[in-house]
């Protein structure tokens, strides 16, 4: 499960990243919510596309191998580092608190995600550490 986790959001990362990076004027209007936390400024857009690209990156390493777990930590630290600065600016007064709930599927959702992808399974969770050792045998075999 936490392969194919990895994958979507690595996949969508990297995505994100991309569309920050190569159009930032485009995301930063097309993205709901964004145009109201202050002017656009396409240095600041691309210099998170740049993380996005690289958490997802991470994302998609451990997806894998998963002996990339500490990629996927760094990964986790910029999402839970993001949400954490979004919800600073909410209790700040920065923003409003429905910005904050349009936030939780992106957001917050996504850091606690990673979170969870990047922490190690517990000993007692030899069915999963076989699955995931098996879908980096198979993508092995692919490439």
């Amino acid at each position: 499960m936490r392969i194919k986790l990895a994958w979507l959001l690595g996949v969508l990362s990297v995505a994100n990243g991309l569309f920050m990076l190569f159009a930032p004027a485009a995301w930063y209007l097309g993205i709901p919510g964004v145009a109201s936390t202050g002017p656009f400024n396409q240095h600041f857009v691309r210099d998170i596309g740049g993380a996005y690209l690289t958490a997802g990156g991470a994302l998609i390493w451990f997806a894998l191998d998963v002996r990339a777990r500490p990629a996927v930590l760094a990964a986790a630290g910029f999402f839970v580092l993001h949400a954490l600065v979004h919800l600073g600016d909410a209790l700040g007064g920065r923003e409003s608190w429905d910005h904050v709930m349009a936030d939780v599927p992106t957001i917050y959702f996504s850091a606690l995600l990673t979170l969870w992808i990047a922490w190690p399974p517990s000993v007692s969770t030899t069915e999963e550490r076989s699955n995931d050792q098996m879908a980096v045998t198979e993508a092995n075999r692919r490439v």
